[in-house]
């Protein structure tokens, strides 16, 4: 034995020193070893579900013909003559457009306008 070689001494003896130096790496070796395992595969995704059929389209609705109307341009604005002209022209609802009135431009296919002048009397019908 050389002179620098350090001596274990243990009560139980020497063979208990290595044994438990065994042990020791075997467990370093171990968790080392686990963190190299490859990971459980994943659950199979869920089958897909079943297409739903697609829902009737709407029916059409009726389009506006502004061309019905047309009779009542030069006549003063009512609400019977409101009536009559969303009648004929085959729209779902009327709106009297005045002069200088503030008017939203979104497109109703449905809709009926009927523009009015100062004394009130219809001067253009427009679908829209």
């Amino acid at each position: 034995m050389k002179q620098n070689d350090t001596i274990w001494f243990s009560p139980l003896g020497e063979s208990f020193v290595r044994s438990r130096h065994l042990l020791l790496s075997a467990l370093a070796a171990a968790a080392l070893l686990s963190g190299c395992a490859t990971p459980a595969p994943a659950p199979a995704p869920a089958p897909a579900p079943a297409p739903v059929a697609a829902a009737p389209a709407p029916a059409p609705q009726a389009q506006c013909n502004a061309d019905g109307a047309k009779f009542a341009i030069g006549q003063p604005a009512s609400a019977q003559l409101e009536a009559a002209a969303r009648v004929r022209a085959g729209a779902e609802s009327v709106r009297i457009l005045t002069p200088n009135q503030a008017v939203t431009m979104e497109f109703n296919a449905v809709r009926l306008n009927l523009v009015v002048d100062a004394r009130n009397r219809v001067t253009a019908v427009r679908c829209g």
